[in-house]
């Protein structure tokens, strides 16, 4: 999925074998036990286990634009700091990024573009793979995974094969294998999503798009999907696989290829349609590290037919259980749901949406998912976040909320300062300043309640000296009178519990200075 795609109706460097020109990173923290649990990933059963073998359940979002001609994250031209983007997706409960990039994004000389230098001066001059590297690390350091999304091999757009001229197999393969390695000693980043949506192309018997199960190498998604699997594993054997499905079993468009209607082929939405991968699994050389990631849609995507069956929406366990929930209930391997979304426009897409969630399970032994997307921009289901990259879309949020496992690595992926005191039972503030420049500065003030009981509108008030001038604010309603400075809990997150708490972020113009008299409440 990307900014705008409808289906067909007829569906019913890196350059190649050059390293990474960079150092690796140091390990960030892994993620904290619960949603995301600790150390390393694999599999079990049809369960994502931690390195303790607790059960994972990842409920994250895709946050996209690294995969375009900006060749980095979309949203930081906003007046929203890179980090707030962050904080604000831990803070509704996303345990997981979900990162599409193109290959062109990854070839030395890449350069990002699209960012506001004024709110995120610490980005000037980094590459794209150096902006993921500061995403990566800090969304880590707040017990948050990271998978990378190989989405379209250039950034002109998607393909219905893995590999295109401009960027053939073997760069496909060797881009990926630079990516486990310089990511080999940071558990932040848990897998590879091979390539987005595999689907057909073409008409049966003429078929030139991915089939899964046809035995054509150069076609065949499940054989391509075992060689990129298998050389990432040599390099990284850690990493979670995570293999799409086809939209056509044949790759080809017609529904009667064959023109035997019994035949009838069973197509579905592009990376959708696992039906084959039970009789042709995906052969991995690590055990236990196969995860199935199947996308679906809303009618603002394409309007299917099993929308305006009459017994809908009761049919859409059924329609899920073919194409690839059959995986899970017969504990086959782990279901990752890529992508899903919707604007939200039409009735029978917030019936749809609220079903698929029930689908997935509830609590920590439900299936994972990656909800598309972060981003207001993307022209076929809009974002969590409003078109000012700011506001967050209650009507979504509302029925994803229950379904949420939020990290519990806390923090901000930094050292905190001194707690400044506060009375006992009740909560903490600490403050750094992340970030400053000529003219102003970026700070980050944490509260935490520290008592036995909820706190319900929650406050924390400080002050700065006489010259420094409030620009904006993020996680809480941030407002400024003379020197005293007041940060409120936004309606999505009013009330702190025990031993929660919630990093507000600022930008000030003025000279940078710490705040004095802070307290909480």
């Amino acid at each position: 999925m990307h900014l705008s795609k409808a289906l067909t109706a007829a569906l019913a460097t890196l350059v190649a074998g050059a390293a990474v020109a960079v150092a690796v990173t140091t390990a960030a923290p892994a993620g904290a036990a619960a949603g995301t649990g600790t150390g390393y990933l694999h599999t079990s059963g049809n369960k994502i286990v931690d390195s303790t073998g607790a059960t994972v359940r990842l409920t994250g979002l895709n946050w996209f634009g690294m995969e375009t001609d900006n060749r980095t994250f979309h949203g930081l031209w906003s007046s929203t700091p890179w980090k707030g983007h962050i904080d604000k997706m831990a803070s509704l409960g996303y345990n997981t990024i979900r990162v599409p990039y193109s290959n062109d994004a990854l070839k030395p000389g890449a350069t990002a573009t699209g960012i506001n230098d004024y709110v995120n001066p610490d980005l000037i001059g980094l590459s794209p793979l150096q902006i993921l590297d500061k995403i990566i690390a800090y969304a880590g350091g707040k017990g948050m995974r990271i998978i990378l999304d190989r989405h379209r091999p250039t950034a002109a757009g998607q393909s219905a094969l893995w590999y295109v001229p401009a960027t053939p197999e073997s760069t496909w393969i060797n881009d990926w294998k630079a990516l486990a390695q310089h990511y080999a000693n940071n558990p932040t980043v848990i897998g590879a999503d091979l390539h987005n949506e595999p689907h057909a192309e073409g008409t049966n018997p003429n078929a030139t798009g991915s089939c899964w199960g046809c035995g054509d190498q150069a076609r065949d998604w499940r054989l391509a999907a075992e060689r990129a699997g298998n050389a990432v594993l040599s390099v990284n054997p850690n990493w979670l696989i995570f293999v799409e499905g086809v939209s056509c079993p044949s790759g080809g468009l017609s529904n009667v290829w064959d023109g035997d209607p019994s035949n009838d082929e069973d197509c579905g939405w592009w990376g959708g349609n696992l039906s084959k991968a039970g009789q042709y699994p995906v052969r991995l050389n690590v055990a236990n590290r196969l995860v199935y990631s199947p996308h679906d849609y809303a009618t603002s995507v394409y309007h299917q037919t099993w929308f305006d069956a009459p017994d809908y929406p009761a049919n859409l366990p059924a329609i899920w259980d073919k194409y690839w929930g059959y995986l899970y209930k017969q504990n086959i391997a782990p279901i990752m749901i890529g992508e899903f979304g919707t604007t939200l426009a039409a009735n029978v897409d917030k019936i749809w949406l609220q079903e698929l969630l029930k689908y997935t399970g509830t609590g920590v032994n439900g299936m994972s998912f990656t909800y598309w997307s972060w981003n207001p921009n993307s022209g076929d289901t809009g974002g969590i976040l409003n078109d000012d990259w700011t506001t967050v879309n209650q009507a979504k949020q509302a029925i994803l909320q229950p379904y949420l496992i939020p990290p519990t690595g806390g923090g901000t992926g930094q050292p905190s300062d001194t707690p400044t005191p506060n009375p006992p039972g009740q909560c903490a503030v600490t403050y750094k300043q992340t970030s400053s420049w000529q003219g102003g500065f970026q700070g980050e003030l944490t509260v935490k309640n520290t008592g036995t009981a909820t706190i319900s509108d929650w406050a924390a008030t400080w002050t700065f000296p006489s010259g420094v001038t409030l620009v904006n604010g993020w996680n809480a309603v941030v407002t400024q009178s003379g020197t005293t400075w007041t940060a409120k809990g936004p309606d999505y997150a009013k009330s702190l519990a025990p031993g929660a708490s919630v990093a507000v972020g600022f930008t000030a113009n003025g000279p940078a200075a710490q705040p004095a008299n802070a307290t909480c409440s």
